[in-house]
């Protein structure tokens, strides 16, 4: 279990949409479709009802200070088996890039889940600790710049590495320090609008969820915040 599961969540029921891509940018096809995750009747594209009022504000805030930059949304809701199809990918994918093949040592195994683990949340069915992006209310977004361009952030999206962790590159080089204003821009426009960030993930954002819920009690301790959102079945 992660810290978050122990917040409990009160379904609001409200229903999953699409999200009106026109107003955002968008990388079509999706990659995780492009591998053949099982999405069903849904695709990656769609979210809470009223996160998308939220989106919508975050890209305002954003356009405050560029006018022709947008928000680009990377990835939204995911069902439970395509976070185990994302997972299992990237546990192939983890020992593909190490040389490594599956008659591994039981230390060696545990040691490559972990890694895996760091970035994709247990695709767990338990409907107390649903994976964030299952319950529709988590969002992997990123930005654009007024070229059409995804603006570099130093690291690329479920990147398994430090490089993931949101201020990796507060305190580096001249050079890497426009990652971290990025990063903090892509941070200040989204929190501006209601959205809590992953600690780990730089691109991962959620309002309404299990996560988000646990992010505001701890900032403000007296909060005994709920989830409205658990996983959409």
């Amino acid at each position: 279990m992660r810290p978050y599961h122990q917040v409990p969540i009160i379904e609001c029921g409200e229903p999953l949409v699409k999200i009106p891509l026109e107003l955002f940018a968008v990388e079509s096809p999706h990659p995780y479709e492009k591998l053949g995750a099982p999405y069903g009747e849904h695709s990656p594209y769609f979210i809470r009802s009223s996160l998308i009022d939220n989106l919508i504000e975050a890209q305002s805030y954003l356009q405050l200070i560029h006018p022709n930059w947008r928000i680009q949304i990377f990835d939204a809701y995911r069902p439970v088996a395509v976070q185990q199809f994302m997972v299992d990918y990237s546990f192939a994918q983890a020992l593909e890039e190490r040389g490594l093949t599956e008659a591994l040592s039981p230390t060696k195994r545990q040691e490559i889940w972990e890694a895996v683990y760091q970035i994709w949340a247990v695709p767990s069915l338990d409907e107390k600790t649903p994976p964030p992006h299952s319950t529709g209310a988590a969002v992997d977004v990123t930005l654009v710049d007024d070229n059409g361009r995804v603006v570099d952030m130093g690291s690329v999206i479920d990147e398994m590495s430090e490089r993931s962790l949101p201020d990796y590159f507060a305190n580096n080089s001249v050079e890497a320090q426009q990652y971290h204003a990025h990063r903090q821009l892509l941070h200040n426009v989204m929190l501006k609008a209601g959205f809590q960030r992953n600690p780990r993930e730089w691109w991962h954002f959620s309002l309404g969820d299990q996560m988000w819920a646990w992010l505001n009690n701890q900032l403000i301790p007296t909060n005994s915040l709920s989830a409205r959102y658990g996983r959409v079945v």
